[in-house]
């Protein structure tokens, strides 16, 4: 499995991606000006990422932003629905409205920090990533 971890706060992301090794390869990206660019590569390349964890409060562009952003790219490379990258967005957020916002934005999940290996890997497996 390949993960993206797009986090903009350094030990959140470390913590995610030592988690997330043990799945497969995992990348981070501190901002979403930067998760975007690898997802471009990525695509690119055709070495697409299969589950993307999503920080939604980033300086720069937000997470929702972020996710919007990555649907209209997949849609460019004719990448739709259940071809798409899933995108699990993490975030210490966890009123109605953000967590309907995000769906609605098409993430595949949504979790609430603080991030924990079980939380992870409950996710993963609810995706079928696992």
């Amino acid at each position: 499995m390949k993960t993206l971890v797009v986090e903009d706060h350094y030990i959140t992301a470390q913590l995610m991606k030592e988690i997330l090794k043990s799945y497969g390869k995992c990348e981070t990206a501190e901002n979403g000006e930067v998760a975007l660019d690898i997802f471009k590569k990525a695509l690119m390349t055709n070495e697409h990422f299969n589950v993307i964890f999503l920080d939604i409060m980033m300086p720069g562009m937000n997470g929702k932003e972020v996710l919007e952003k990555i649907r209209q790219l997949e849609e460019e490379y004719g990448l739709s629905g259940l071809d798409g990258v899933k995108i699990i967005m993490t975030t210490a957020m966890d009123d109605a409205n953000t967590i309907l916002s995000a769906f609605k934005s098409q993430c595949d999940g949504y979790i609430v920090k603080p991030i924990s290996r079980q939380i992870i890997a409950d996710k993963l497996k609810e995706l079928n990533l696992i």
